[in-house]
């Protein structure tokens, strides 16, 4: 979670809508409840997305409960996972295995509520968290992991942890060594090798790096792809969280792997040191989406890539807010920009502040579960990136480039699957588009999906012909009174 980019804020204001109906000519998104992901998780053949053990391609529908451990009894956890698994998502994005620094200043031992550290000794002549010995875990704490875990599991959710979170634990690693840290790798992959829902995220603003930008960064994304020259001036930090990942690797080397870089933009890939070691290049952005996550998509080896952070709902920022109309274009950024998922999160559930419960249930999460119905009602694994606007002739908008605001972009994104049965745009603002129809392989309907609340327009004139270019203008406002529309054409049942 990005600190400096934040306005500090102790209220924020939230105005909860009321249900939504839908009105006449509309039809509602009414999906059951995605089936249950038999765990672990694996990667797809083609390296694009997550699949599970029966092969069935797994959306991360993720949320970011990163204080978890530090926060909440066994009891709240139940409270928050069963919430959760209710409101559509399977994945927890991460949760720290142990809470203390900046983000939790509070915390000053890393303790659980109950006070359970999660380390029994001290390394040199500290007696602070950044002096824990990293070799001596408290089993009673881990015990409480252990529990934590399961609760995840009960209800279906898959849980990437981060072992020693960059934040906060940097100094306990650099007081360790790069043996300890592989040490303590090993203890936590032995004891959680068996745990089919675990997969692992490293980092957390690991910003020990720079990005020396020159012309090519400018070239690059008047095409949408961000190519910058990364130099790294941390070797030693790398080494240690590197160390800590080894360590895992060593004795699980079946659980997948991750890293969140640095704000304000990376790709795990960008650092190429851990591409030996990750199988997902995790997209961390608070710039337009589709610049970033476009750019993880055509990094080298293919991999699966999700937007792991960005806004998060009701959360302040410097350069703009964490509106419901925000998180959409992310999450609809994302996915038509070859990503495999999301996660989201809130300042209220990934710290669990006081006042926690009263925040789980926002219209941000609402949205969630109408983004991840629209998507799981297609072959969402399939769909390609427009990036040389075969699909989107004209009217795609504005590009901009990673120096411009999320509430500043209107640009349009789309994709396809390569057998022409299906076409997505998401379009921010009210204009017209002008698609190419060859880009469908057969007769054509076409529909406006609302995304504020789930909700299908048809488009009259029936089924269109996949031959030439046709333009279409969205309905007007959506129901919530914003512009942001998708396009959808999928094949009518009749071929040419």
């Amino acid at each position: 979670m990005n600190r400096r980019s934040l306005h500090t804020a102790t209220v924020v204001l939230l105005a909860l809508s009321s249900a939504a109906f839908a009105t006449a000519g509309e039809t509602r998104s009414l999906l059951p409840a995605s089936p249950q992901a038999a765990f672990p998780l694996k990667v797809s053949e083609n390296h694009r997305y997550l699949v599970d053990q029966r092969g069935t391609p797994f959306l991360i529908v993720g949320d970011s409960p990163q204080g978890l451990m530090g926060n909440l009894s066994e009891a709240d956890a139940e409270y928050y996972l069963a919430d959760r698994e209710a409101h559509g998502f399977n994945a927890l994005g991460w949760i720290d295995v142990v809470c203390a620094g900046p983000d939790f200043p509070t915390n000053h031992y890393a303790t659980t509520p109950d006070g359970l550290r999660p380390f029994t000794g001290f390394v040199g002549h500290g007696k602070d968290y950044e002096h824990y010995d990293l070799s001596k875990p408290n089993e009673a704490y881990f015990v409480r992991l252990d529990h934590m875990i399961q609760l995840a599991l009960n209800h279906h959710l898959a849980v990437f942890l981060n072992p020693m979170e960059t934040i906060g634990w940097r100094a306990t690693l650099r007081n360790n060594g790069v043996s300890a840290a592989y040490g303590y790798g090993r203890f936590l992959g032995n004891r959680y090798r068996n745990s089919k829902n675990v997969l692992w995220i490293s980092g957390n603003d690991f910003d020990t790096w720079s990005a020396h930008e020159d012309g090519a960064l400018i070239k690059s994304a008047k095409s949408g792809i961000r190519e910058a020259i990364r130099t790294w001036y941390g070797r030693e930090d790398d080494a240690l969280v590197q160390a800590v990942a080894r360590g895992i690797c060593s004795v699980a080397p079946q659980q997948l792997q991750t890293v969140e870089l640095q704000p304000l933009n990376s790709s795990s890939f960008d650092d190429p040191t851990w591409i030996p070691l990750i199988e997902l290049n995790s997209t961390y952005t608070y710039s337009p989406t589709y610049i970033q996550m476009l750019h993880s998509y055509d990094q080298k080896p293919a991999a699966p890539t999700f937007l792991v952070e960005g806004f998060y709902e009701l959360q302040p920022y410097s350069n703009g807010s964490g509106t419901p109309l925000t998180l959409r274009k992310q999450a609809y950024w994302t996915m038509l920009s070859g990503g495999a998922g999301q996660v989201y999160g809130n300042p209220y559930t990934w710290s669990f502040r006081n006042g926690w419960k009263s925040y789980i249930d926002t219209p941000g999460v609402e949205q969630i579960r109408y983004w991840r119905d629209f998507f799981q009602s297609l072959k969402w694994q399939n769909l390609t990136p427009d990036q040389n606007h075969f699909i989107l002739l004209a009217g795609a908008g504005f590009l901009g480039d990673l120096n411009t605001k999320i509430s500043d972009s209107n640009y349009a994104t789309a994709a396809r699957t390569l057998d022409g049965s299906t076409v997505a745009i998401y379009i921010p603002t009210r204009r017209t588009v002008t698609v190419n129809m060859a880009s469908m392989s057969g007769l054509t309907r076409a529909r406006w999906f609302d995304p504020s609340n789930g909700t299908y327009q048809e488009v009259s004139g029936g089924s269109f012909a996949n031959d030439g270019s046709r333009q279409f203008t969205p309905p007007g406002d959506n129901h919530v009174g914003d512009q942001d529309w998708v396009l959808l054409l999928t094949l009518s049942g009749v071929k040419r």
